[in-house]
């Protein structure tokens, strides 16, 4: 698993909105915290460092967060602070300005300025009847951005729009990290962070109109990033191919083939089609909610209609068929239950005799 997860539900209730502001002051700029749930304080965090990017999907009880002049003199990382909003309504003071956020919302802060962030509008609640405000923090150091600083400033406290374009693959990106960290490791983390920032500047980029401001590094490695969500977006058209991938995105085949095998360690575009067709198919056959759907459906559902390309293509990935991979996994799967179930009775308290 990639990052570090940690729950307030871990510590006594009287110590966990002391943990919550212990674990913000201590991955990010120190802020004073103050909360109306501080006798029973909820919060999950989940901390992921990626080189000098830390990502971090979080969700918590409303609290205010104030960083003044006397917290900027005493620690100033030196960090802008990206927040995507998921749910719930914040209230921000900032450099000046004061601003409304919503869900799907994006917004900047400098670590150098002082901040106010407070919650505001109709409150959201969790399947816990919890009132709860969601997002996703980015932490990053200012020298490592590609946009000029006094550009930036302009941006500050800003609501930032996230539903188009880079924006949205920015923000599909970070709430992609915390779905799949199940399957990320330490190893992918460099390469992560290179990502969020790439797509960081060419969304501030783009909304101040300075694109060609970008190294070429940049640019193609933002490129890459949008053909393969395009790509996983349309993984179920069997008419994906790298032809109409090129036309999508209104660049020349070559050009497609060339950028992505630099930023894919070589894998060629259609052999990059294929390996998430597969891996999509595989996850489907390991469902147990998927037992009944066949073998073809699913094959299908991933933009593979022939049976036989299909069983192929998977023996060759994998070193099994479908079917016998589906029949392991739901024999692993029982085991697992039998497993937990005999574990679960070493636990029930034995009764003594005659009571």
């Amino acid at each position: 698993m990639l990052g570090t997860v940690f729950r307030t539900d871990d510590v006594p209730a009287e110590g966990r909105l002391d943990l919550w502001r212990d674990l913000l002051t201590t991955t990010r700029s120190p802020s004073e915290i103050t909360s109306p749930h501080a006798a029973d304080f909820w919060a999950e965090y989940h901390l992921m460092e990626l080189g000098p990017v830390t990502v971090w999907p979080t969700s918590y009880q409303p609290s205010r967060f104030r960083r003044n002049q006397r917290l900027v003199r005493r620690s100033d990382p030196e960090r802008y602070h990206l927040t995507l909003l998921i749910q719930g309504g914040l209230a921000v003071e900032h450099i000046g300005r004061a601003n409304t956020f919503g869900p799907r919302d994006l917004l900047m802060t400098d670590s150098s300025r002082p901040y106010d962030v407070l919650p505001h509008g109709a409150p959201s609640y969790d399947d816990r009847d919890r009132q709860v405000v969601q997002g996703v923090g980015v932490d990053f150091p200012k020298a490592l951005l590609s946009v000029p600083p006094h550009l930036v400033r302009d941006l500050l406290c800003r609501r930032l729009p996230g539903q188009d374009g880079v924006g949205a693959l920015l923000t599909d990106f970070l709430v992609g990290l915390d779905r799949q960290s199940q399957h990320l490791g330490p190893s992918d983390a460099p390469r992560l962070g290179r990502i969020v920032l790439d797509l960081v500047s060419a969304w501030l980029a783009h909304l101040l109109e300075t694109e060609d401001a970008l190294d070429p590094e940049t640019r193609h490695r933002v490129t890459v990033e949008r053909i393969r969500a395009f790509i996983r977006q349309n993984l179920h058209d069997p008419t994906l191919t790298p032809t109409m991938i090129a036309a999508a995105h209104h660049i020349s085949l070559s050009y497609l083939h060339r950028i992505f095998q630099q930023r894919t360690q070589g894998d060629t575009v259609a052999a990059w089609i294929r390996d998430q067709r597969l891996a999509g198919a595989r996850r489907d056959l390991a469902d147990p909610a998927l037992r009944a759907t066949s073998i073809h459906t699913v094959a299908a559902r991933w933009g593979m209609p022939r049976a036989s390309d299909f069983t192929r293509a998977f023996r060759t990935a994998y070193g099994v068929s479908p079917r016998e991979y589906r029949l392991r996994a739901a024999s692993e799967r029982q085991q697992e239950q039998e497993q937990e179930q005999g574990a679960e009775h070493e636990r029930e308290p034995r009764r003594e005799p005659g009571r």
